[in-house]
Parts: C-alpha cells; sequence; structure tokens
C-alpha cells in the first residue's frame, strides 16, 4: 500500500492493529493454557474478552468513518506470536515459563500501546472526533494489562525467591 496522505497512514495503522488484534485472539487462549500460575490464566482469559471488544470497537471505527480497512498482516504481531510459541515449546512448564509468558505478554502490550497512542494523535490531527474515544479507551486497556501483568511478574518472583530460601 502506497501511503500519501495522513489518512492513509490511518487507515494502514488501524488495518495493522486490527490484524495485530485478530491474530492475539487465537494467541491468548493458548497462552493460558501454558500458564501454570493461575492468576496469569486468568489474565491471558480476561485479557481475550478485551481483545475480542477491541476488535468490535475498531468495526465501529470504520463504520462510523465509512472507511475501508487494507488487507495485511501485522508482521510485528506474527513475530511476537511466534516468540510466544517458542517459549511454550522450549521452556519447562513452571514458574521460568510464566515469567517468559509475561514477558511476552509485555511486549505484546507495548506494541499495542504505541500503535493505539499513535492512532489517537492521527484521528485527532484528521477530526475523527467519534474515533477518538474508541481508541483511548482501548489505549487505557491495553496499559492497565500491560499494569496487571507487570504485576503479576513482580509477584512472581517473589514467591520464587521465598520458595528458594525455604
Amino acid at each position: 500500500m502506497t501511503i500519501k496522505t495522513i489518512e492513509d497512514l490511518f487507515i494502514h495503522e488501524l488495518s495493522d492493529i486490527y490484524s495485530a488484534e485478530k491474530q492475539l485472539t487465537k494467541a491468548l487462549p493458548k497462552l493460558a493454557r501454558a500458564s501454570t500460575s493461575p492468576d496469569l490464566k486468568e489474565a491471558f482469559e480476561s485479557h481475550l474478552e478485551e481483545t475480542q471488544g477491541q476488535v468490535e470497537r475498531i468495526d465501529q471505527i470504520v463504520e462510523l468513518l465509512g472507511i475501508r480497512l487494507k488487507r495485511i498482516k501485522c508482521a510485528a504481531m506474527e513475530g511476537l506470536v511466534e516468540e510466544g510459541k517458542e517459549v511454550i515449546d522450549g521452556v519447562e512448564e513452571g514458574p521460568l515459563r510464566d515469567a517468559a509468558l509475561i514477558g511476552g505478554g509485555n511486549k505484546v502490550e507495548h506494541y499495542e500501546i504505541a500503535s493505539y497512542g499513535t492512532l489517537i494523535a492521527l484521528a485527532k490531527q484528521l477530526g475523527y472526533k467519534e474515533a477518538v474515544p474508541l481508541l483511548v479507551e482501548t489505549l487505557a486497556q491495553e496499559k492497565a494489562a500491560d499494569e496487571k501483568l507487570t504485576m503479576l511478574s513482580e509477584r512472581l518472583s517473589t514467591q520464587t525467591r521465598a520458595e528458594k530460601a525455604a
């Protein structure tokens, strides 16, 4: 796709994150199954529900603005999903795998945070007032998911240290 205008860029970025969210809806159940921590499993499962809502919000934006998404595959998310598969296949089940899955989850959230931040800025420049609150809502969810994963990581490392000391 040739990007010549700010609107082209907005459509490209929205198409990219739509692909990313769709890929994530397929990956999150696998991550949940691979988790041994009940809290981590729950975090991935609840984020799946949020992600499905985020896809619906993108559909709303497309309808509100009367635009068409491009059929592209988000290469960044494809790589992050592949990293998750490598963790599942290459790290023995347990706290170490959970820690690696949390790290991968944080990477995903940071990518999404950057994407939605960019989309909000572009939507504001384009005067897409109806789209901004929908994008802001999703950005807030991504930030909350990142924070939840970070807290789980800290709790997991504290538990691991306590187990080693015992």
